[in-house]
């Protein structure tokens, strides 16, 4: 049976900020607490050139898939319409995008990449893997091949997950605490 700890015995004392045992052996905690310190470094660099992570998404998307409506933008990126919204004008305001009506269908809005908007991007990436580097600092070159293939893997399975629960940007339901909204 499980015996109750006494604060300050046996162990020695507690520093204050430390991590349970208990919880470092949980890998949930563990993704969530690198998940934490790779989104705060994250944000300081995209805060630096004023974008915040779902500036350098909607980007990144546009880059590889060229224009999109704002429509197919928000459902391939699982986001919700009216933040989708707030993150486009942000980034039209900057000349990294622009929005245009499609001819065929005046309701539709075409989002497409600027020049400006792709320079943009290749800076931003060099910094972003700068501060990849740093955070994977203590990992060798296999591991981090290892390390991100594991994660691929994981992030491929919770999107199934998803997809199979039916959970979209509109049906989402509400935020988790801490989940990056757009401005």
């Amino acid at each position: 049976m499980h015996e109750p700890r006494v604060p300050g015995a046996a162990n020695g004392p507690r520093t204050a900020g430390a991590t349970p045992a208990s919880v470092l052996s949980l890998n949930a905690y563990l993704m969530y607490a690198a998940g934490k310190a790779a989104r705060r470094r994250l944000t300081g660099t995209l805060t630096a050139h004023g974008l915040r992570l779902w500036h350098l998404t909607v980007l990144a998307m546009l880059d590889e898939t060229g224009p999109l409506s704002k429509g197919d933008l928000a459902s391939r990126l699982d986001m919700n319409q009216s933040d989708l919204t707030r993150t486009v004008t942000d980034l039209e305001a900057a000349g990294y995008v622009v929005c245009a009506r499609d001819s065929s269908d005046r309701r539709r809005i075409e989002v497409a990449l600027t020049a400006a908007g792709g320079c943009a991007l290749a800076r931003l990436d060099a910094e972003v893997s700068a501060t990849e580097a740093d955070l994977l600092a203590p990992l060798g070159p296999g591991e981090r091949e290892l390390f991100a293939s594991l994660l691929h893997r994981v992030h491929a399975h919770l999107e199934r997950g998803r997809a199979a629960d039916g959970l979209t940007a509109t049906g989402a339901g509400p935020r988790e605490p801490g989940e990056d909204v757009p401005r």
